[in-house]
């Protein structure tokens, strides 16, 4: 295990290699010397448990449905695609947020890794059902290409615009795609302080839950926040009215 570290550095990748391949080799005789001492009945009750090490023995770089935690095996590794952190291993989870007031109206987790355009007509269907009608237009990043209408909702894209296009045109596309970017910052938000980048709750079921639990507590702690704020905005309103009351009475007495 020690010899694993840095394995990405071209002096140790060789050693490193030859390292994995010997725990690979010592678990595989683990479980064989387990395998032959158990019995029948045993072997039974953890069948499932057995299932899941032989698949982790036998699979390769390039097997598909790897297994990447045992006791949850249903986790996927999801490509981001960034030089600091390439890979993350959890669920994939979509979010929908109006474009002016902030607030989460869809959340939706995946079991599979789907592609990101697959997505959209279950989310699109969650968030009529939310509230009670569909959006007239949703706002996506590149990595939805390929849909451009579901269930009558269009679906703008960032694209070139031609050069006939009007000055105001410009415009408006460029407010529709700077408030698509808003949604970034609030999944920063989502996954430090609401629990959604290190999930608790096993199995598929606790993943949904623990994506509709982030989400009303962002939305929760919003509508507190706006609850403070007017409140503040009230009192300081009463206050200088109380002021002004006191100094018109100084001056007419």
């Amino acid at each position: 295990m020690i010899e694993q570290r840095f394995r990405n550095h071209p002096k140790r990748r060789k050693k490193a290699i030859a390292a994995g391949r010997k725990i690979k080799v010592i678990a595989g005789r683990i479980f064989r010397d387990v395998d032959r001492k158990l019995d029948e009945q045993t072997k039974e009750q953890y069948a499932e448990l057995f299932n899941t090490f032989s698949q982790l023995l036998a699979q390769e770089k390039g097997s598909k449905n790897k297994i990447y935690s045992i006791h949850q095996p249903h986790v996927k590794c999801i490509a981001k695609g960034k030089e600091a952190k390439k890979f993350e291993f959890g669920n994939k989870t979509s979010i929908v947020k109006t474009m002016k007031s902030g607030i989460i109206v869809g959340a939706v987790a995946f079991t599979e890794n789907i592609y990101d355009g697959d997505t959209l007509e279950p989310q699109l269907q969650q968030t009529e059902r939310l509230i009670g009608k569909k959006p007239k237009a949703g706002i996506v990043y590149r990595g939805y290409r390929g849909r451009k209408l579901i269930n009558g909702v269009k679906i703008i894209i960032p694209k070139r615009l031609p050069d006939s296009a009007t000055s105001y045109q410009r415009q408006k596309m460029r407010k529709f795609f700077r408030a698509r970017a808003g949604i970034e910052p609030v999944i920063g938000h989502l996954k430090q302080d609401h629990r959604m980048s290190r999930n608790y709750l096993l199995d598929n079921d606790g993943d949904k839950i623990n994506t509709i639990l982030a989400a009303t507590g962002f939305n929760l702690r919003k509508m507190l926040q706006r609850l403070k704020a007017e409140t503040l905005n009230s009192f300081w309103i009463f206050w200088n009215y109380l002021v002004g009351k006191k100094l018109e009475l100084k001056i007419s007495v």
